[in-house]
């Protein structure tokens, strides 16, 4: 395996997201539990002493558990709190979130529809509810700490980052380079007094009213008028900026951005309760938009379809079929490139067969999927390395327990080895097999039966009844017309598998006795039904 840096003895550094004055964000990996995390690398700024280094583990450990309970699927699950030896680095392991940040979507000559922009609001209010009442206030709420989903569901990020950091203590007097980011900062926070839930209502009226205008509430040329900006300038009014903006809109964000705590509503419950008019209803199938971004996920399914099922495989919000080139020819690399990247499809095959040994399977399957791209683009999609490193990730996939993810996969692979070697080659029948199976683990029991049947006609006719593939599809056919409750079914089929594998490895054989098992489980459920197959078969 290649080095990767490891803290705690678990958590692998695979790859910098971002960087930011809070530290940066890694894409990480949990050795011990098989899943890809998201590490925050924080650094401390007062840290300068052996003292100051005991009370700021101390805080940043209170501070990331009251964290942990806020419990709600808008904020990314804490895993873990871990400070170095050296009092120099702390990390937050925490939910890794497939998501894009709401800077993304913000522009000054692309303004977002006053649906969209509510909806997200409106799920940072219901977050906000939630941490308020453990009492936790966010502080530095702001578009870069909001992600944005693919389902629509709204993500707020960092919570308790600046409680721990102490980043609401900067005054305007303050010398040096302040912490904090002053264009959502409450007038409190930069004055330095108390921090409460209505300092989050500042920060929100400010990301309501970017969303809605496409441009943060104030600019200025230094950080020291931005903040005498939050202290001292009223706000530009919505509809000077966006006249289609409705006025009971605009006052409410006015309301969220008066300069006194007091002021501003009295809790975010009555933030949501002012948006809930300009949100759609539950059973409302209209589509947000057009001004959306294309791709954009849409935050206001949430409030259309609350507490809906997953999308059927294969509609919406499923991922793409195969999430795999398309075919195509390779493109001309020079050889000098070439050998660099088999020397790196190499390592990815020692890097993945360790991963695979060490059972962390869903880490492999990245591994394996990260080098299909770059080896498609040289070598054409076709090709056997691409088709082998697509083959690996879909059986890692399936035996991490992701059979909707490893289904697409099998599938695309069986087209893709009936046109390299032909629809009756050993590799297109497994990767069709395998789907199959997939299919029973999703409970498409009909279309796995009609899979597997498909593929053991063929291998039938190429390698007989008792080849190992022959065996083990009649084995799963059995025991997946068994979960159709077709007990009868089973039985015919089962019990002159039975027979073949006592004849050919002997009674004594594990699947033999496996499959025995079966039968006599099968003999008990029919009740008498088959008088000619109760009796205990002489082998």
């Amino acid at each position: 395996m290649p080095d990767v840096r490891r803290i705690a003895e678990r958590y692998e550094l695979l790859e910098q997201v971002s960087h930011g004055g809070m530290g940066d964000v890694w894409r990480g990996y949990d050795a011990v539990l098989d899943r890809p995390v998201a590490v925050k690398l924080i650094r401390p700024q007062a840290v300068t002493s052996p003292v100051l280094a005991e009370e700021f583990e101390k805080r940043f450990r209170r501070e990331a558990r009251i964290t942990a309970r806020i419990q709600h699927p808008g904020v990314p699950q804490v895993y873990d709190a871990v400070l170095d030896e050296s009092y120099e680095q702390l990390f937050l392991v925490m939910e890794l979130v497939d998501g894009v940040p709401l800077t993304a979507y913000v522009h000054p000559e692309r303004p977002l529809p006053v649906g969209w922009a509510v909806a997200v609001a409106a799920q940072v209010a219901t977050v906000l509810s939630y941490a308020h009442d453990v009492p936790i206030v966010h502080r530095d709420l702001k578009p870069s700490n909001v992600l944005v989903a693919r389902d629509g569901t709204v993500k707020v990020l960092d919570f308790g980052i600046a409680a721990i950091l102490r980043t609401d203590v900067t005054k305007l007097t303050a010398t040096g380079s302040p912490i904090g980011t002053h264009q959502y900062m409450a007038p409190e926070q930069v004055r330095g007094s108390r921090v409460t839930p209505r300092t989050d209502l500042y920060a929100l009226g400010c990301v309501l009213h970017e969303l809605l205008c496409g441009q943060p509430l104030f600019s200025g040329d230094s950080e020291f008028q931005l903040m005498m900006q939050h202290v001292n300038a009223a706000p530009p009014p919505l509809r000077q900026l966006r006249a289609d903006v409705p006025e009971q809109l605009e006052a409410l964000v006015l309301h969220l951005l008066r300069k006194a705590p007091e002021a501003r509503p009295a809790d975010v419950q009555e933030v949501y309760e002012r948006l809930l008019p300009f949100l759609p209803g539950p059973g409302d199938e209209s589509a947000p938009e057009t001004a959306v971004p294309a791709g954009a996920p849409d935050p206001t399914g949430v409030f259309r379809r609350p507490y809906a099922p997953r999308s059927r495989a294969g509609g919406a919000g499923e991922r793409p079929a195969a999430d795999a080139p398309a075919p195509a020819a390779p493109v001309a690399v020079p050889e000098a490139e070439r050998e660099e990247l088999r020397e790196r499809i190499r390592e990815v095959h020692a890097h993945y067969r360790a991963l695979m040994e060490e059972e962390r399977y869903a880490q492999a399957a990245e591994v394996a999927g990260e080098m299909i791209e770059p080896a498609a683009r040289a070598l054409g999609s076709d090709n056997k390395v691409v088709l082998g490193l697509r083959m690996r990730r879909a059986v890692s996939r399936q035996l991490a327990g992701d059979h909707r993810a490893a289904l697409p996969e099998f599938e695309a692979l069986a087209d893709a080895y009936a046109r390299v070697n032909g629809p009756g080659s050993h590799e297109a029948l497994d990767s069709r097999a395998q789907a199959a199976r997939c299919r029973g683990e999703l409970g498409q029991v009909t279309e796995a039966l009609a899979g597997l049947r498909g593929v053991l006609e063929v291998v039938r006719a190429v390698d007989g009844d008792v080849s190992e593939n022959a065996v083990e599809l009649r084995r799963d056919i059995g025991m997946l017309l068994l979960a159709q409750g077709r007990a009868a079914d089973a039985f015919d089929v089962l019990e002159p598998l039975h027979a073949d594998l006592c004849v050919v490895f002997g009674p004594d054989d594990e699947l033999a006795a496996e499959v025995a098992e079966t039968l006599a489980m099968i003999r008990l459920d029919l009740d008498g039904a088959r008088p000619d197959s109760t009796a205990p078969r002489r082998q």
